[in-house]
């Protein structure tokens, strides 16, 4: 590979790290699991990079790659998949003004998420990183419509979740 090839992809790969952090977040739990899953969502980035030909923005391929890396290495290993457990990792600052109302409010939004399968954990991932439906469709490989049909289902599956 060319030493140009290389250094765009390494340039790329530093702007657009931090979606694959949050994906290695969704579906990993533990730092060990995570450093992994990043090291193998990095090295299929890697081989598919040649074949990228600038049809879609390289954070909607990276969005694609590392989900269908993520998805697809949990099916392999046939493992249900753990998640984080929300408690064990806050990391945000208490401010005096702090809302702690909406604090419980995001533990049992996610808490909520954690039930649903992985498809719907990423397109839930998607569209509460305001992916328009087109990107979210591009990236999972689905149509538009199957996208919306598919969102509407999951809020009414965590409306279920969130008030049994």
């Amino acid at each position: 590979m060319s030493e140009n090839l290389e250094q765009s992809f390494v340039a790329q790969l530093q702007a657009n790290q931090n979606i694959i952090h949050k994906i290695c977040r969704l579906y990993t739990d533990g730092e060990d699991a995570h450093k992994d899953l990043f090291q193998e969502i990095t090295i299929q980035l890697w081989k598919a990079y040649p074949k990228f030909r600038g049809d879609s923005k390289f954070s909607t391929w990276t969005y694609r790659v590392a989900l269908n890396t993520a998805i697809t290495l949990y099916r392999k290993t046939k493992r249900t998949i753990s998640t984080v457990d929300y408690e064990s990792h806050q990391h945000f600052v208490k401010d005096v003004d702090y809302n702690y109302e909406e604090e419980e409010q995001i533990k049992l939004m996610y808490k909520a998420v954690y039930q649903l399968n992985d498809i719907e954990k990423a397109l839930v991932f998607m569209y509460l990183e305001d992916k328009d439906y087109q990107e979210i469709a591009e990236t999972l490989g689905i149509s538009e419509v199957n996208a919306r049909v598919k969102m509407n289902r999951i809020k009414g599956k965590l409306k279920k979740i969130l008030n049994p």
